[in-house]
């Protein structure tokens, strides 16, 4: 068959750069154009010098945006719900990698970013996309929008206790540790300035926007509380995720394996990481550069019964680009894996 012809709308930052690294060697993609206002007319290596010798797109501006079989939208929150009426007309499916579509609920949106969304019609056309939990969805809908960074590692690291129901309600803590390359400031300072990348900081010890998924995959009730918080640390690219839950009845270390395997057991990207020696025994953010994977790990405490889960992705790949390539693959029926295998590096 021919290949499926994609655009990339906002193509000169991290993702952007991230989803031409990857479909660039997609066997089934043909990426047609990548826009950039500040950069139109110039060659994609200007911003992503990694891909030298890979590619001779060139950034076009918005306007000059052709129709295509996909449009993957890597624009700042807020851009593709205004523009979103232009946009669904030049492509038959939509996959969109900022915010504005990802929660449901127009009254939970207008709450987390601070104003009504500007097109709620749409909201529950769009399909969260997260694999694991609505590949079927994925694979029947025209509109993705792929979950946050901290969002996929802590909805992955929590739901399958939650779909087990073995959670004690309101008691959940999610702590999270996140690199340079997450935030738009934060990541345009260390491109400027990489030197300083390991130096930049960026907290946010209450109200993360990205609770806000979190409770709606995890089904929470409105009096049920997420307590998040996320700090940065010195990686430019990288998260792990730290939770703390209590088991709603008593539960060994063997009831968790079962739990987890149950869920993704069959899962291409998840893996369970809990070895009994070794360096790296639990999981490594640095492990994961460049990878789709998420690794989980969990520890029972035996005196208080808290289970202590963690999980680590790459927040460029799992949290956003390769999490998009792996719900197009699923879209158009591709092997899920395709274009995503490179297994990360080691030593770190």
């Amino acid at each position: 068959m021919d290949k499926v012809r994609v655009a990339i709308v906002g193509g000169s930052g991290y993702t952007g750069g991230e989803l031409l690294r990857l479909l660039l060697s997609h066997p089934s993609i043909e990426v047609t154009q990548t826009t950039s206002e500040r950069l139109a007319g110039r060659p994609v290596i200007i911003a992503h010098p990694n891909l030298r010798g890979r590619t001779d797109l060139r950034f076009s501006p918005l306007a000059a945006l052709e129709p295509c079989d996909v449009l993957l939208l890597a624009l700042p929150h807020g851009t593709a719900a205004k523009h979103f009426q232009s946009l669904s007309n030049l492509a038959d499916r939509l996959i969109d990698l900022s915010a504005d579509f990802r929660l449901h609920d127009p009254c939970a949106y207008e709450k987390w970013y601070g104003h009504p969304h500007p097109c709620p019609e749409v909201l529950r056309d769009f399909v969260y996309g997260i694999p694991e939990l609505h590949r079927s969805d994925i694979a029947q809908s025209r509109y993705v929008a792929t979950a946050g960074c901290n969002a996929t590692a802590s909805i992955l690291a929590l739901h399958p206790l939650y779909a087990a129901g073995a959670v004690q309600p309101g008691r959940i803590v999610v702590d999270v540790k996140v690199s340079s390359s997450e935030g738009g400031g934060t990541a345009t300072l260390a491109s400027h300035h990489p030197e300083r990348a390991g130096c930049i900081r960026s907290y946010k010890p209450t109200g993360h926007r990205h609770q806000a998924e979190i409770r709606q995959e995890l089904g929470l009730p409105p009096d049920e509380q997420v307590h998040f918080s996320a700090t940065a640390v010195d990686l430019v690219r990288g998260l792990l995720v730290t939770a703390h839950v209590f088991p709603s009845k008593q539960l060994k270390e063997l009831d968790l394996w079962r739990i987890y395997r149950q869920s993704y057991g069959k899962e291409p990207f998840i893996r369970l990481v809990k070895a009994h020696d070794g360096v790296h025994r639990y999981p490594e953010p640095k492990l994961l550069w460049g990878t789709n994977y998420c690794d989980i790990g969990f520890e029972a405490d035996p005196d208080t019964g808290r289970i202590v889960i963690l999980a680590a992705i790459d927040n460029l790949v799992k949290g956003s680009a390769g999490q998009a390539v792996q719900c197009l693959n699923i879209m158009f029926n591709f092997p899920e894996t395709t274009g995503l295998d490179f297994p990360g590096l080691h030593p770190i």
